[in-house]
């Protein structure tokens, strides 16, 4: 009899369980647009195919998801050709983020910047950056950027007040302010954000080196932020006090 009973709860379970994928499945497809709902239903089964550029593209590199990730945030990515098409039209929105040590006082110890490596071969040092989701909290997208750049143990301590220091307006034609995306118009969001645990940087950064203020200011450190970093850097330490 007891097993009787566990064998009915147990089919009470799965079908719950299939009645939960199914409604799952037709949730995406309502809010995506036919194929491209369907290719990334498809890819959870061989998602290591598609090109990271697929899922998630971002300034200034690609990163992978976890398989759970696309599934759940598919309303949110664009194709390559969809972000083409949208960055040739209008301005794409950014967060960016200067990650720094603070001491006891509140007084900023260090400043942490990102070693990259582009598709050329040029390295260069960058803040953590990346692009806002369709329908997504201005303060979620700089905590999973700062996630998937200094990794799920840096602690960043993200504003109370979400005011950035500065609004970066990025042009595609140099000289029309100080920043430069030759790809794309975009207007960034700028924080300094303390972090106070372990970084550990992932996706495309090769490391992430911290350098006092007066190091970061340094003519051998600014000649290797492109873009209109090397100023948004020093716009960040003068907001906290810093002016070199």
């Amino acid at each position: 009899m007891v097993a009787e009973e566990i064998t009915a709860v147990l089919d009470v379970i799965r079908g719950l369980v299939a009645q939960a994928r199914s409604h799952r499945a037709a949730q995406l497809l309502r809010t995506d647009t036919g194929h491209t709902a369907v290719r990334r239903i498809s890819a959870a089964a061989d998602w290591k195919n598609a090109g990271p550029e697929i899922w998630a593209p971002r300034c200034p590199g690609a990163y992978d998801l976890a398989m759970s990730d696309m599934i759940q945030t598919t309303p949110g990515w664009l194709t390559q050709d969809e972000l083409d098409a949208a960055r040739a039209r209008m301005p794409i929105l950014y967060v960016e983020a200067v990650p720094v040590r603070v001491d006891d006082s509140g007084e900023v110890t260090s400043v942490g910047l990102l070693l990259r490596i582009d598709a050329e071969g040029t390295i260069s040092r960058t803040l953590v950056s990346g692009r806002v989701m369709h329908h997504e909290r201005v303060r979620d997208a700089l905590l999973r950027h700062l996630e998937k750049d200094l990794g799920p143990v840096a602690l960043p301590r993200v504003p109370t007040s979400l005011q950035p220091f500065t609004v970066a307006e990025y042009f595609p034609t140099a000289g029309v302010t100080a920043y430069h995306d030759p790809r794309q118009h975009a207007v960034s969001l700028a924080y300094v954000v303390p972090v106070a645990g372990d970084c550990r940087p992932r996706q495309d950064a090769l490391d992430l080196v911290w350098f006092s203020p007066q190091e970061a200011v340094s003519p051998a450190v600014q000649s290797e932020m492109p873009g209109g970093h090397a100023v948004l850097l020093k716009q960040a330490l003068a907001h906290v006090g810093h002016v070199y």
